[in-house]
């Protein structure tokens, strides 16, 4: 995973608090990649309201976006004092994914940040309309990005290498391709994660599966290792950080990044459905929702045109 062109994602309603342009920079420092700065805006009184007619709306969007511009540019300018290429781009429209994405498209950089948020007492990251929607179609490696304390010493990489699908298999391949590579980049720990969860005792009522039930138990595990050692054999990463865990995903990987101290989760995600409708997963937008970390979100390699 090569990085030369970073797209940050400008909240307008945070001020200077921004952690995806904090992580940028951080970023960028390591890896000497450009960035550029989107501010997307919009607000319904300037877009067809009765306070103003068709030449005073379009002169007042013009003000709104160039008074951002000039606060883009105040906070790109740290950025450029120590030395990093920064650009600045401000619009105006609406929905906000819609707009990231058309210049996700534009300038096609090697990765996306933006800001998540925590969600209530219990710390959980909560993901809006926009979070999901860029999940489900960012086509570059999007970081969802936590405020609070950023030490980033470890990166962690969850797969799950028991699908039979041709495209999900190589996205495995390529999650752990750009965790290796992520890790050497930012100079951070890798570990590599496997997570699965045999069928509880307690929701087999056969006779005979009840008695069979351990060596039911024993072949899972068997599946699962022998499918994790599989994927991770051409690669050189010590067995002492390649983790298999047995438990739900959705209670097993947010345990682990806590235990660990893990400050990125590296996760692949697969839509399903049509592109208005487009879903990720159960199991995966669990996982998603429960871990206290930032997240980087990798999609399927895309289709030779």
């Amino acid at each position: 995973m090569e990085l030369h062109k970073i797209l940050v994602v400008i909240d307008p309603t945070s001020g200077d608090s921004q952690p995806s342009l904090e992580r940028a920079t951080w970023v960028a420092k390591h890896s000497n990649s450009a960035v550029e700065l989107l501010l997307c805006e919009y607000n319904s009184a300037l877009d067809g309201g009765y306070f103003f007619d068709g030449p005073a709306q379009k002169k007042a969007r013009e003000s709104l976006l160039e008074n951002q511009r000039k606060w883009l540019d105040t906070l790109a300018q740290p950025l450029r004092d120590a030395g990093i290429s920064v650009t600045t781009e401000a619009r105006w429209g609406k929905p906000l994914y819609t707009m990231i994405l058309q210049r996700i498209n534009e300038i096609n950089p090697d990765l996306v940040l933006r800001d998540a948020h925590s969600h209530g007492v219990l710390q959980r990251l909560f993901f809006n309309n926009t979070c999901w929607q860029l999940i489900r179609h960012c086509p570059v490696p999007l970081w969802l990005v936590r405020a609070g304390e950023w030490k980033g010493e470890r990166i962690c990489a969850a797969v799950d290498p028991t699908h039979s699908s041709d495209s999900t298999a190589a996205l495995d391949h390529l999650i752990v391709k750009s965790t290796i590579a992520l890790a050497d980049l930012l100079g951070m720990q890798a570990d590599y994660m496997h997570s699965y969860a045999p069928l509880p005792r307690t929701m087999v009522f056969d006779t005979e599966l009840v008695a069979a039930y351990d060596q039911y138990v024993e072949r899972s595990a068997k599946h699962h290792r022998e499918a994790f050692e599989k994927l991770m054999v051409d690669y050189p990463i010590e067995k002492t950080n390649r983790h298999l865990l047995e438990g739900f995903p959705e209670d097993s990987i947010p345990e682990f990044v806590k235990e660990h101290g893990i400050d990125l989760l590296v996760m692949g995600a697969v839509s399903r459905g049509n592109l208005e409708n487009a879903l990720i997963g159960n199991t995966a937008e669990r996982v998603l929702e429960a871990v206290q970390t930032d997240l980087l979100v990798i999609k399927p390699p895309r289709p030779a045109q």
